[in-house]
């Protein structure tokens, strides 16, 4: 039977590469191999800026009328939080942080807060912290209810789920514009989009929590007597905590890393607009300081939240002394009261002195200008290297992109000879080593190379990727495929569609390979895991637009600084997964395996990897997902796929053609989600691993 399937499998994968081999060599003779014939487009664009039209003609003023009453509580919040001095606010963080996570975090708490009021920033900080405090409860509002929902029923979870990764892979630029044009302008967009963006993490958190409640303590709830209100309230939900508190921390972690998208269409005076308008004029140390306070704020609330995960199971004794019970609360008012007496009395305390603030930007400036200077040539040299050597060929191919003027030499017949020869070899040497998967797979990729994945007959990509998603996920991942991928010709933006998987695809692989190897060296090593841990913090809550900065200053606009900036944001993930993959393997198997005599290298390549390769396969998913995020802000410094047309939409007013193309963006990312997911859950079943 075993060889029977192997069979097939062969018969299979011989018969999409031979089919592809002879689509790419008669597509020169028929020209909608090419391109996709334009009579064939639907107009999707137009029938969604129909419906568009009559929402904002029949139900304006309803939209009108939310946005006017959701401005109320974000101005008071932020004349509150204005009109309290400084050192009050920061000792209030500062007591938080404190009870969520001890002295430590207290002690990073005060100089998060001292670090914004030196700086200059602490009034634009708290304009974005107002945003914040009415973004965050809403959105875990909103996320508990769906979660709920869902919970209790399967109907409502078969459109709950869907709906959430449609919210959480298209990308905000996309449906800024719905919003616009119901809500009007200002900083209730900003809220909404917050909003809509990141309460999906607290729909699934809580769905996971109340299902992971264990059977034998609800039914110790039912032979109780509960209601079912009580025991929703008072036995799923307590038990469910700890994990409802992560959904917080990641809803909160999300909201924040809209604050600079917020701003955009905001225009208020936040940190937000504040990194925006450093970054119009090109500034990269002002640019860095002002993003270093939105990672500081976020920082400082994902390890408040995280404390309170952590501790939330914690049984703690009641006493009977009211004093010690609510010695926080005590401390608190107590104190906030102190220090604020102790503002009206020294006005240092209450708004810092400019002539007292410390401003490192120009010399960042000049640090930046002498690397630029001094080492031009190696600069030029690197980005030469890559794009015409790695970029270039996979985004036209080695059959257009060799010549003398790249390469040194034109390509000959006997150059794709030699390298038809050598893929292949490699090819058979995979299929007797490894896999005979693993060398069709080679195959194509060598294919892909040579003709270039913007150059590819479209009808043979969207059969081969069709053919690997059933291969690894069975019909239905095949059959969504195929209808995702059709969706993206017919609406006429399939060149797009494969620009932006040609530079996504080179980060993901770059990210993913380099970010393993960081994993697997911080898992070994407690010195490098606690390095690579605030280099990560830094890198995953800084604004997008701060990390396209320096790339910019270095190697000017193009696609290889847009390559830079997304690598070195989804290059986060792939480092995180990969160390906690191969930091919590079952003991019994590693001590089995030193047992049997496993040298280091062994047990790495034989033992941990294999067992940690499910959690390094949800790395690879949460990489592909940032770095379809920084994609579409990498749009900004010159590339030209799904993401440039985000923008267009936007700019134009145009709100079909922007969200089209985000869903362009969506579907790429469902895809790759969808077998990722489905990869490691056979990886998982294989070994016996539960995650």
């Amino acid at each position: 039977m075993t060889g029977l399937n192997l069979q097939k499998d062969s018969v299979g994968w011989l018969s999409i590469i031979l089919i592809t081999v002879f689509l790419v060599s008669v597509q020169s003779q028929f020209s909608w191999l090419i391109a996709f014939p334009e009579k064939f487009f639907v107009p999707f664009d137009l029938f969604l800026n129909l419906i568009m039209d009559l929402m904002i003609k029949h139900l304006g003023w309803f939209f009108m009328g939310v946005s006017w009453l959701l401005e109320w509580p974000i101005k008071g919040v932020r004349v509150l939080l204005q009109s309290l001095p400084w050192v009050v606010i920061s000792f209030m963080f500062c007591m938080v942080a404190f009870i969520a996570s001890g002295w430590r975090l207290a002690v990073f708490a005060a100089v998060a807060c001292f670090y914004m009021v030196v700086i200059g920033y602490w009034s634009e900080s708290m304009n974005t912290l107002s945003l914040v405090v009415i973004s965050v409860p809403m959105a875990i509002g909103f996320g508990f209810g769906f979660g709920v929902w869902a919970f209790n029923s399967k109907r409502a979870e078969k459109f709950i789920m869907p709906m959430l990764d449609i919210l959480q892979t298209v990308p905000a630029f996309a449906y800024l514009l719905l919003i616009l044009m119901l809500f009007g302008f200002g900083t209730v967009v900003g809220l909404i989009a917050s909003v809509l963006y990141s309460f999906p993490p607290m729909v699934r958190n809580t769905i996971i929590g109340l299902r992971r409640v264990p059977l034998e303590i609800i039914e110790s709830g039912l032979m109780s007597g509960t209601t079912k209100g009580q025991l929703f309230w008072q036995v799923r939900i307590p038990n469910a905590k700890k994990q409802l508190l992560l959904g917080v921390n990641q809803t909160t972690m999300a909201s924040l890393s809209m604050v600079i998208i917020a701003s955009i269409i905001g225009g208020t005076a936040d940190i937000g607009w504040e990194v925006l308008s450093q970054i119009r004029k090109a500034q990269f140390g002002e640019s860095l300081l002002a993003g270093l306070v939105i990672a500081l704020i976020a920082m400082l609330i994902d390890r408040i939240t995280s404390g309170f995960a952590k501790h939330s199971s914690d049984y703690q004794t009641l006493t009977n002394n009211g004093l010690s019970r609510h010695a926080y609360w005590f401390v608190a008012i107590s104190g906030s009261f102190l220090f604020y007496i102790l503002a009206a009395l020294t006005p240092i305390f209450d708004v810092w002195p400019r002539e007292m603030e410390v401003n490192p930007a120009r010399v960042m400036n000049e640090g930046l200008t002498y690397i630029i200077v001094n080492y031009r040539e190696q600069i030029e040299s690197i980005k030469t290297i890559a794009f015409f050597f790695v970029m270039l060929p996979a985004k036209i191919g080695l059959q257009g992109s060799v010549s003398p003027f790249t390469w040194g030499f034109e390509l000959q017949a006997w150059h794709s000879t030699a390298y038809a020869i050598a893929i292949c070899l490699v090819a058979l040497w995979c299929g007797l080593r490894i896999s005979q998967q693993l060398a069709f797979v080679f195959i194509l990729f060598g294919i892909f190379f040579y003709i270039g994945l913007t150059k590819m007959p479209w009808p043979a990509v969207i059969m081969i990727y069709t053919f690997i998603a059933w291969k690894i996920g069975g019909h239905k991942l095949g059959l969504a495929t195929c209808a995702g991928l059709t969706f993206l010709a017919l609406s006429g933006i399939w060149p797009e569609t494969m620009l932006s998987v040609y530079l996504c695809g080179i980060a993901v692989i770059v990210s993913f390979i380099l970010g393993s190897a960081l994993g697997i060296w911080a898992a070994n090593n407690d010195t490098v895991s606690a390095i690579l841990r605030p280099i990560n913090d830094t890198l995953q809550t800084m604004p997008l637009f701060v990390i396209l900065i320096p790339f910019v200053m270095i190697f000017k606009i193009g696609e290889f600084t847009a390559l830079l900036a997304i690598i070195a944001y989804a290059i986060v993930p792939a480092i995180r997964y990969t160390e906690h993959g191969l930091r919590n393997l079952p003991n019994g198997v590693i001590e089995a395996a030193r047992m049997m005599g496993c040298t280091n290298k062994q047990m790495l390549w034989s033992v941990k990897i294999p067992l940690a390769l499910p959690v390094m396969m949800l790395g690879l998913n949460q990489t592909i997902m940032f770095g379809i995020a920084m994609l579409v802000i990498a749009a900004l410094v010159g590339t030209n796929g799904l993401e440039q047309i985000v923008y267009i939409g936007l700019s134009d007013g145009n709100f079909g053609v922007g969200l089209i193309a985000g869903m362009g963006l969506a579907i790429i990312a469902m895809i790759a989600d969808r077998m990722t997911q489905s990869w490691s859950r056979r990886r998982q079943e294989k070994y016996g691993i539960l995650l």
